[in-house]
């Protein structure tokens, strides 16, 4: 079964426009599929990098490659490009030629300035995360809900992340091996390889130990000292974890912008899933740092650049959006029954005068109220969604 993916709307878009669309995102987010599927509507060719001889006639010579497998009139999808031997001055030579490419990578690699430098204005990236809100209820083939089907959607979606293979599967304990080996093949074949990550030991020890401070400020000393690595090993194994589609790093909201570059980052987890399994722990009661984690990740998939605000008194907002030249604060609370804003939000209202401000709870009632010239809205995570993204 297809499940159509939100980022569809975007590939019509580009896809007359570029020579070269490249799918990037986690592995096994459904990058294949969705390739397969775009190629299939336009006619086009399917080649992957895990088919040696595909391998092989690209790595040694471009030509040859041209001639086995391009046509002038068809579009040429090529799976899992990173593998691929100096890929970008290669796909620099056929898109400049008039070829039409539309290529997928399992990290971010192809964003390097080994790949990216080559093509400029040849291509466009298009990220691909794992199911969202929206698309898991597709999966499922949920169109009509309650609040308490909406909560025990939620509560799935949350604990058992969106990747296609977790979603589609039904059986508990199913779910959690899939998560596992998803996990243990990213590490060994995504991050171990392409970043020459060797000691996969310790890089385990410092995912897990991010799974348990996820939303908390990052003390490099500390995490240096716990797992006794250097911080040029530790910055590599962030960065790659974060170009893997693993972890991603989170600024602070500064009207100062060159701020943002020296402040202190937090962390979380792309897929709440992922995150659960590392904790071996998939509770039935929501705790306050896995849903604001799991709302940070929907924020995510609709493309939002996603930051937080903290004062030097610690006054805090979990999540500071900009959008259209407006400024977004949203706070994450488990449950709100009362129309109540912490100190914090009201401090960020004070101080920015922002038109909206959202409080996003996992069960709660919907209520809007005003304060100065603020509308504060009180809402559920797919409202939230909805209300930003419109």
């Amino acid at each position: 079964m297809y499940v159509h993916r939100e980022v569809e709307k975007v590939f019509e878009k580009l896809k007359g426009v570029y020579n070269i669309l490249a799918i990037v995102g986690a592995r096994q987010a459904g990058k294949t599929t969705l390739l397969k599927k775009m190629l299939e509507e336009n006619n086009g060719i399917y080649l992957s990098m895990d088919d040696p001889d595909v391998k092989e006639l690209f790595d040694a010579d471009i030509k040859k490659f041209e001639k086995q497998y391009l046509k002038p009139d068809r579009i040429v999808g090529i799976d899992e490009i990173q593998y691929g031997r100096d890929a970008g001055i290669k796909l620099k030579y056929l898109a400049d030629k008039g070829y039409r490419l539309w290529t997928t990578s399992s990290s971010e690699i192809i964003l390097g300035k080994d790949v990216l430098s080559y093509l400029v204005g040849r291509v466009s990236i298009i990220r691909l995360y794992p199911f969202s809100l929206e698309e898991f209820m597709r999966a499922k083939g949920i169109e009509e809900v309650t609040e308490k089907i909406m909560t025990r959607i939620v509560w799935e979606h949350m604990m058992y992340g969106g990747y296609p293979k977790v979603v589609l599967t039904e059986d508990v304990e199913l779910k959690e091996r899939i998560l596992r080996d998803l996990f243990e093949t990213t590490l060994l074949k995504d991050i171990s390889k392409t970043f020459s990550v060797e000691d996969l030991d310790t890089l385990e020890k410092l995912v897990r130990y991010l799974a348990t401070t996820t939303g908390q400020l990052i003390s490099y000393d500390t995490i240096c000292s716990t797992l006794n690595i250097s911080f040029l090993t530790l910055k590599k194994y962030l960065d790659a974890l974060e170009k893997s589609y693993i972890i991603k790093r989170v600024l602070p909201y500064y009207t100062n912008k060159t701020k943002e570059l020296y402040k202190t980052p937090k962390i979380y987890f792309v897929d709440t899933g992922i995150r659960n399994m590392l904790l071996k722990n998939y509770p039935a009661e929501v705790d306050g740092r896995t849903f604001e984690n799991y709302v940070f990740t929907e924020l995510l998939k609709k493309g939002l650049e996603v930051k937080y605000w903290r004062t030097k008194s610690k006054a805090e907002v979990d999540f500071v959006l900009e959008k259209k030249n407006e400024i977004i604060p949203v706070e994450v609370k488990v449950s709100m029954t009362t129309p109540k804003l912490s100190r914090s939000m009201l401090s960020f209202i004070k101080t920015y005068k922002p038109k909206e401000a959202f409080l996003v709870y996992y069960k709660g009632e919907k209520k809007e109220i005003r304060v100065g010239g603020t509308k504060v809205r009180f809402v559920g995570v797919m409202e939230l969604l909805k209300e930003i993204c419109d």
